[in-house]
Order: C-alpha cells, then sequence, then structure tokens
C-alpha cells in the first residue's frame, strides 16, 4: 500500500489528469475557487468510477485527453521542464515530449487511485492581488494526523486560469524533472530523451508516485 506520501504524489497527476470534469464556464472564476473545485470533482469523480480506482489507464488516459487542457498549460509546463533546449526543439519533436511526458506522468501517479477515499483537500486562503497574471494556490491534503502540503502554480490566460505547476511536499514538479531531461539531452540530444521516455512508458517503469519521480528521472 501506498504510504502518504505516495497518495500525494498521485494527486498531483490526478489533478492534472482529471481535472475538468464539469461543464462550467471557467473564465470568471478565482484561482483558489476553480483548485478547491477541481479537488472535489476528482473526489467525487474517484468515488464514483469503478475504473478509475482501479488504476485503469485507458480510462485516465481518456479522460486526460477530453478533459485536461481545458484547465492546464501543459505545453508550458514541458517547455519549462525540457528548460532551455526547448527551443532548439522542432515543432515536431516539441509535441512528442509533450506526448511523453504527459504519459510518463499519468503512469507514475495511476496506481494510487484506491487510496483517496478518506482524503480531503483544502484550500488555503489565496494571497494575490486581482491584477496578478501569475499565483500560488496553496493547499493541504488532510487524512491521518499530519495535513500535507499540495500547491499550484497557475496562470491567467483570456480561457481562464490554467495550472503549470504542481508542488508536493515542498517539490515543483517541473524542478523535479528538469536536472534529468538535461542531463538526457546532454547525453543523447532531444531524441534521445524522447526515445528515453517512450521506452519507460512502454516498460510500465516510471514507477508509483513522485516520490520516485527523482529516481526515475536519473534512471
Amino acid at each position: 500500500m501506498l504510504n502518504r506520501r505516495g497518495f500525494v504524489a498521485w494527486w498531483a497527476g490526478a489533478s492534472l489528469a482529471l481535472a475538468a470534469l464539469t461543464g462550467h464556464a471557467q473564465s470568471q472564476e478565482a484561482p483558489d475557487a476553480l483548485i478547491q473545485r477541481l479537488s472535489d470533482d476528482v473526489l467525487q469523480t474517484i468515488k464514483q468510477d469503478k475504473a478509475v480506482q482501479a488504476g485503469s489507464l485507458p480510462r485516465i488516459m481518456e479522460l486526460v485527453d477530453a478533459k485536461i487542457m481545458p484547465h492546464v498549460n501543459f505545453r508550458r509546463m514541458t517547455a519549462l521542464t525540457v528548460g532551455r533546449y526547448w527551443r532548439q526543439a522542432t515543432p515536431e519533436q516539441q509535441q512528442r515530449l509533450q506526448e511523453e511526458f504527459k504519459q510518463l506522468l499519468i503512469r507514475s501517479y495511476a496506481g494510487a487511485v484506491n487510496q483517496v477515499r478518506d482524503y480531503q483537500v483544502v484550500v488555503k486562503p489565496l494571497r494575490a492581488n486581482p491584477e496578478d497574471k501569475e499565483v500560488i494556490v496553496r493547499t493541504e491534503v488532510r487524512a491521518g494526523k499530519e495535513p500535507v502540503q499540495l500547491d499550484y502554480r497557475l496562470e491567467k490566460t483570456p480561457n481562464g486560469w490554467k495550472i503549470y505547476d504542481v508542488n508536493v511536499l515542498g517539490i515543483w514538479l517541473v524542478e523535479n524533472y528538469r536536472s534529468s531531461f538535461a542531463q538526457e539531452i546532454g547525453q543523447h540530444g532531444i531524441d534521445g530523451l524522447i526515445a528515453r521516455l517512450a521506452e519507460r512508458n512502454r516498460s510500465g517503469a516510471a514507477g508509483n508516485g513522485a516520490t520516485n519521480a527523482s529516481a526515475n528521472g536519473r534512471s
């Protein structure tokens, strides 16, 4: 069974993968209200969907492909993770990097779905000015004795607020993967990183949760 850290690591991926589960217009929604609603939606969906509870990758991928883009700027997330090499990548390479990185995250976090039933996500008061274009929404995942930190970076766009990074227990997802991606590109080029991600996705060797992310990234 996954420990609490493993669950919260999964929650970061689930919040990205299952974010848009209602049809409400998002353009006028405050970022903290958005995160609270999405968190509630995720929990409710997991409780009702047996395939998602079982960690079904096809089902989770189906939800990602249908629902993720309205709420997550995955292109920016991937670009930040790849770092300075992103500008050197061709459009085709950029697309492949996004696809493989998305699968990596989903495979990493899909196995912990059955841990979430007794968890609650509480959004902390937002510290931001009305004119801010980027904010951090801080939350706590509560279950057991101690709450666990889970924060989101969001940017304001014409289509509403979009998530582009997630912080699990003080570790930002983008930063966590950036060094291993840079090392792989430095040794084998952009195509080498794409091939490495594709290999890991095929073998299912991404591991369970962000607690394994660093080790997997260096493997």
